[in-house]
C-alpha cells in the first residue's frame, strides 16, 4: 500500500472505529450466539460451571463466521512455552466430506468444531520441559484460555488467521508454559484478597459476600532499540545474540541527556504510528510513545490493563514492533543490553489490585494514616517482597538482564520497595504510636500528608497538585502513588513469569494477614480499629528492612543491604537457586500456582538456557574475532610494514608506523591466546551434563574470559584505521535510525 492511501485510510477512519475491528470480543459473540448459549458462556468464563459441547460448538461456529467473513483462512492455538515468546501451529478450516451415498465422491468444505476450539496437540517434547517430556513423550495439549479473547492477524498475501489464544500442558496436565501459572497465580491472590477483604467488611447475614472476585491490573511499559536494518545483518553478534560482543561508545552517546523525550526521528515515528495502527486493531490500547535515555533507544507504553490481558497485549506488541519495524527498514532490538555501556532496557510493570467494584486496593487516599484498608494490602506486599525477595529476583533473572542490572538508570540485582517520603513517614508514625509529623523542610511544613498544590511562582502558569509519592528510578520495586512499578523486569522476557511470582508472594502474605487479623479478634465477629493498626504495626515491623528511599546505585546502600540481611544476587544462576529456597519453594507449593515436578522443571529449564545463551555468545565471539576482527587486523599491520619498508628504502622516517605495528603486536597475541582459551573453556562447559554445573561454570568460567576477549578487539577497533574495519561500529548503529 502506498503512503498515500494509507495516510488518507488513517486520516478518514477515527480510533474508535478501529479499535478491537480484528478481535473477536464479548459484544461480536453476543450478536452471533443465541442468549441461553451466551449466558452459558459467561457462566463458564467466570468460573461458575464447565464448557458443554453444545456451547464450545456454538462458538467455534460463530467465530469462524466472524473470522473467515475478514478473510480467515486458518486458525491456531496461541500459547506461550518457556521460550519468553509465543508460539502457533496453523491449521486449515478446510474438511473433506464424503457424499458417496450420492455418488458424488469427495468434496471439500470449511469447518471449525467445538473441540478443534478447545484444543489441539503441538509436539510437547520440541518445547522446554525441563525433564517432563521426552522425545518419546511427545503428546501435549493447548487448552483455549475463554478469559481472552480470540483475534485475527492479517497475512502478507492477503489472508487472515484466526487466533486462539491458549494455555500449554503436558499428557499429564502439567504446565508447560507461562499462561497457566500465571491464571492460577490471579485465581490464588484474588482468593487471599477476597478473603481479606470480607474480613474486613463482612457481609450481612443472607446477603452475598461484598467482593467476589480481585484483578491484577498491570501496565506494561516496553523499551527497545531501533537501528538500521542493514547495519544490523552486518553484526552477527546482534543476529545472532540479540547484543553487540565487541565495539566501542562513540565519544558522544547519552552523557548530554538530549536524547530522553526527544524529538522522535521521523523513520521512527513512521515505524510506531503504524504500530499503534495495528495494535489498535487487536484491542491493544497503546498511549504513550517517546525516545528513551540512550540514542536509539525508544518506549511505548498501554493503559493498564486485568493482568492476563496485559501480558497477551505485550506480546503482541514486541511482535507488531518487530513486523513493522522490518517493513520500515529497521530491527527492533528487544535484548537488555543490545550496547555496553548506554542504557539497557527494561519492561516496567506497574502492578495493582482491583476489586470486582471498581475500586484499586492501593489508592492510599487524601489521608491513608486512617485508611487502615489500604495499610492493610500496603504492608502485605511489603512482607511479600521482604520474605520472597529471592524469588522475584529468580523472575527478572537471565543471561540478558543481568548484564543491565545495576548499570545505567536500570535498579539493581538487591529487592528492595520504595515508598516516598509521605508513606514512609506514615507506617512511621503508626509504628511509634504517634501523629504524622510535618515534614523537616520549610517549603514544605504546610503541606496536608495527602499531597499539596505546587506553586510555580509565574503568574500565568496555573497550580497543579502534587503527587502523594516522588519517583525513584533506581529502586526495583517503587510505589509510584497506587500502584508499585517492578522496574526490574527484562525488556525481551516475557512478564508472565515474574508477575506470576510476585502475585503467588503477595497472595501468601495476604494469607498471613488474615491470619493475624483473625487471631487478633479473637471471638469478635469482625475486627476494631485497634485489631486492624495492631497488625498494621506488626507488619510494618517485620518489613521495615525491605524499605529504602535512597540511591540503590551507590555502593553504601550494598553495604547496609547487607547488614538488613537482604539477599544481593549477583548473577542468574545464583538467582535460580531461590526457586527451590525452603521457604519460597514450600510457599509456591502450598498456594497451588506450581506442583513439584512444575517446579523443578521450571528451575532446571532456566538453568539450561542460562547455559546455553553464554555458550552461543562465545561461540558467536569466536567466530567473529577468529574471521571478521583478525583478518582484518592482520590486513592493516600488513599495509603499515609495507609503508615503513617502503619509507626505509628512501631513507624516510618510518617510526611512526613502526610504533603502531609495535603497539598492536602484544594485543593480537593476547587476543588469539584469549579466543583460545575461550573455545578450550566453552568445549569443557559445553560437556558438562548437569544443567546447574554448566549454568554456574557458564558465569564464572567464560564470562571473565568473553570480557578480555572484548577489551582486546575494542582497542583494536580503536587503533585499525577506519577502511579496514569490516564490522559496523556504534557510532552508526546508534545514530542512523532516524
Amino acid at each position: 500500500m502506498s503512503e498515500l492511501r494509507k495516510n488518507a485510510i488513517i486520516a478518514s477512519v477515527s480510533r474508535d472505529q478501529l479499535y478491537g475491528t480484528n478481535v473477536f470480543t464479548l459484544k461480536d459473540m453476543a450478536n452471533s450466539l443465541p442468549k441461553p448459549v451466551f449466558a452459558s458462556f459467561l457462566r463458564q468464563m467466570r468460573g461458575r460451571q464447565t464448557l458443554d459441547k453444545a456451547t464450545s460448538d456454538a462458538v467455534a461456529h460463530a467465530v469462524r463466521i466472524w473470522a473467515m467473513d475478514r478473510g480467515a483462512t486458518h486458525f491456531s492455538h496461541w500459547f506461550q512455552p518457556q521460550t519468553d515468546t509465543t508460539a502457533e501451529k496453523h491449521d486449515s478450516f478446510l474438511t473433506l466430506k464424503s457424499t458417496s451415498v450420492l455418488n458424488e465422491g469427495v468434496h471439500a468444505i470449511d469447518t471449525f468444531s467445538g473441540s478443534q476450539l478447545l484444543q489441539s496437540e503441538p509436539d510437547a517434547s520440541s518445547f522446554p520441559s525441563g525433564g517432563m517430556r521426552t522425545t518419546f513423550e511427545a503428546r501435549g495439549y493447548t487448552i483455549w484460555d475463554t478469559t481472552s479473547p480470540m483475534f485475527i492477524q492479517p497475512q502478507a498475501n492477503g489472508t487472515a488467521v484466526l487466533y486462539v489464544p491458549s494455555v500449554f500442558i503436558s499428557y499429564n496436565g502439567d504446565a508447560l508454559d507461562e499462561k497457566t501459572v500465571l491464571l492460577r497465580s490471579g485465581e490464588t491472590l484474588s482468593r487471599a484478597a477476597c478473603d481479606l477483604l470480607n474480613l474486613l467488611d463482612p457481609a450481612p447475614p443472607g446477603h452475598p459476600r461484598v467482593v467476589n472476585q480481585v484483578f491484577t491490573t498491570l501496565g506494561i511499559e516496553q523499551e527497545f532499540f531501533l537501528v538500521d536494518r542493514a547495519l544490523y545483518a552486518l553484526r552477527p553478534d546482534l543476529k545472532i545474540c540479540g547484543r553487540s560482543l565487541i565495539g566501542n561508545l562513540p565519544p558522544r552517546h547519552q552523557q548530554m541527556e538530549d536524547h530522553y523525550f526527544g524529538k522522535i526521528p521521523s523513520r521512527v515515528v513512521s515505524a510506531i504510528s503504524e504500530v499503534e495502527l495495528e495494535l489498535y486493531k487487536l484491542g491493544v490500547p497503546l498511549k504513550t510513545r517517546h525516545n528513551e535515555v540512550a540514542p536509539a533507544q525508544f518506549e511505548v507504553a498501554p493503559i493498564f490493563e486485568e493482568a492476563m490481558i496485559a501480558v497477551d497485549h505485550n506480546l503482541l506488541t514486541m511482535d507488531a514492533l518487530h513486523k513493522v519495524a522490518h517493513r520500515h527498514k529497521l530491527k527492533a532490538l528487544f535484548h537488555e543490553k543490545p550496547f555496553s555501556g548506554i542504557n539497557g532496557s527494561g519492561k516496567h510493570c506497574n502492578w495493582a489490585l482491583s476489586t470486582d467494584r471498581g475500586e484499586n486496593l492501593l489508592e492510599p487516599t487524601e489521608k491513608p494514616e486512617t485508611n487502615y484498608r489500604f495499610l492493610l494490602f500496603l504492608v502485605a506486599v511489603l512482607d511479600a517482597v521482604h520474605k520472597h525477595g529471592g524469588l522475584l529476583r529468580a523472575g527478572i533473572s537471565s543471561a540478558s538482564n543481568d548484564h543491565r542490572l545495576g548499570a545505567n538508570e536500570a535498579p539493581p540485582g538487591i529487592i528492595s520497595a520504595f515508598l516516598g517520603e509521605h508513606l514512609t513517614e506514615v507506617l512511621h508514625s503508626i509504628e511509634e504510636s504517634r501523629p504524622v509529623k510535618n515534614f523537616s523542610r520549610p517549603e514544605i511544613q504546610s503541606i496536608k500528608l495527602g499531597g499539596r498544590v505546587l506553586d510555580v511562582k509565574v503568574s500565568t502558569l496555573p497550580n497543579i497538585a502534587r503527587d502523594l509519592t516522588d519517583r525513584n528510578r533506581t529502586s526495583p520495586f517503587a510505589f509510584t502513588g497506587n500502584k508499585f512499578e517492578f522496574r526490574a523486569v527484562g525488556s525481551k522476557q516475557s512478564p508472565s513469569f515474574p508477575v506470576t511470582l510476585l502475585n503467588t508472594a503477595v497472595a501468601a502474605s495476604l494469607r498471613e494477614v488474615s491470619a493475624a487479623l483473625r487471631a487478633q479478634m479473637g471471638d469478635r465477629p469482625y475486627p476494631t480499629d485497634a485489631d486492624k493498626l495492631a497488625v498494621i504495626k506488626k507488619f510494618i515491623a517485620s518489613s521495615r528492612p525491605v524499605c529504602f528511599e535512597g540511591d540503590n546505585y551507590s555502593s553504601a546502600w550494598a553495604e547496609e543491604a547487607e547488614r538488613r540481611g537482604l539477599q544481593n544476587i549477583r548473577s542468574a544462576p545464583e538467582g535460580f537457586e531461590q526457586l527451590l529456597e525452603k521457604s519460597n519453594h514450600s510457599m509456591l507449593i502450598k498456594e497451588g500456582v506450581f506442583n513439584e515436578s512444575e517446579l523443578h522443571s521450571r528451575y532446571h529449564i532456566l538453568m539450561e538456557r542460562y547455559a546455553k545463551d553464554v555458550l552461543i555468545e562465545a561461540g558467536t565471539l569466536i567466530s567473529i574475532i577468529n574471521t571478521t576482527v583478525l583478518p582484518a587486523v592482520f590486513e592493516y599491520r600488513q599495509v603499515l610494514a609495507s609503508a615503513a619498508s617502503a619509507l626505509s628504502q628512501i631513507d624516510g622516517d618510518s617510526s611512526p608506523e613502526r610504533r603502531l605495528l609495535a603497539e598492536l603486536a602484544p594485543v593480537v597475541s593476547k587476543l588469539q591466546a584469549d579466543v583460545a582459551k575461550l573455545d578450550e573453556v566453552s568445549k569443557e562447559v559445553a560437556n558438562i551434563d548437569d544443567a546447574p554445573k554448566q549454568s554456574h561454570a557458564a558465569y564464572k568460567q567464560i564470562l571473565p574470559i568473553m570480557e578480555a576477549v572484548r577489551a582486546g578487539a575494542d582497542f583494536l577497533e580503536y587503533r585499525v584505521a577506519d577502511k579496514y574495519w569490516p564490522l559496523p561500529k556504534y557510532t552508526e548503529l546508534l545514530f542512523t535510525s532516524s
